[in-house]
């Protein structure tokens, strides 16, 4: 398996584990499936999860994570050059871009975390009981965030993944895979809470706050 594959299996699995069980079932909601807004606000949030005392408004994720998340400037600090970012939607969890940096083996993922109505509680709900790597952050700008993995050690794969709630039901999540020079050297849950802070930097930026 070559190290672009591995980041792209890494981070869509990442992802999914998130809304695994998200129905309360055995089988996740499907996406479209309509939420009951004052029953669901009413329970957010749950399962542990810490609540979101001062939101952003859930128009910070209505764009693309391609053109807003990162600037060209993060992204060569992070991946060493501003590689083509690559769109996709995430059943059930929202849309998403992937960079990556083919030399190095080095590769990024955002996501927006639009589609649950969960934000953070699915991630306490359905994530933690997996996870091999679990670390509860200090607030990301004033935002609760979580770092995790579902692999081995995350010092052993060069992978993290770190999940920001933006609100009670909405979330931006930043999944990284160090480079091969760096793998084994740094911790990657450390580094990906970096690239999370400069998303929510952006965020903020974009809701004027």
């Amino acid at each position: 398996m070559t190290r672009r594959t591995l980041t792209t299996v890494l981070s869509t699995a990442a992802a999914v584990s998130v809304i695994a069980g998200c129905s309360g079932g055995s089988t996740a909601a499907p996406a479209s499936t309509p939420q009951a807004p004052s029953s669901t606000a009413a329970a957010l949030p749950h399962s542990g999860a810490p609540k979101v005392e001062h939101p952003l408004p859930s128009s910070v994720l209505s764009g693309q994570p391609c053109q807003e998340a990162l600037t060209s400037g993060q992204l060569t600090e992070i991946l060493g050059m501003v590689p083509q970012g690559k769109p996709d939607t995430l059943p059930g969890i929202g849309s998403k871009c992937d960079w990556s940096n083919l030399d190095s083996g080095a590769g990024v993922t955002i996501y927006y975390g639009t589609l649950t109505h969960q934000g953070l509680s699915a991630v306490y709900q359905n994530t933690k009981p997996q996870a091999k790597v679990w670390k509860e952050l200090p607030p990301i700008q004033g935002f609760p965030a979580v770092a995790h993995s579902t692999f081995s050690s995350g010092t052993d794969t060069g992978f993290c993944a770190v999940t920001v709630g933006v609100s009670d039901e909405l979330t931006v999540d930043a999944s990284l895979t160090l480079s091969d020079a760096k793998q084994g050297k740094a911790d990657p849950c450390e580094l990906t809470a970096r690239v999370a802070d400069m998303v929510v930097t952006n965020l903020r930026q974009k809701a004027g706050s």
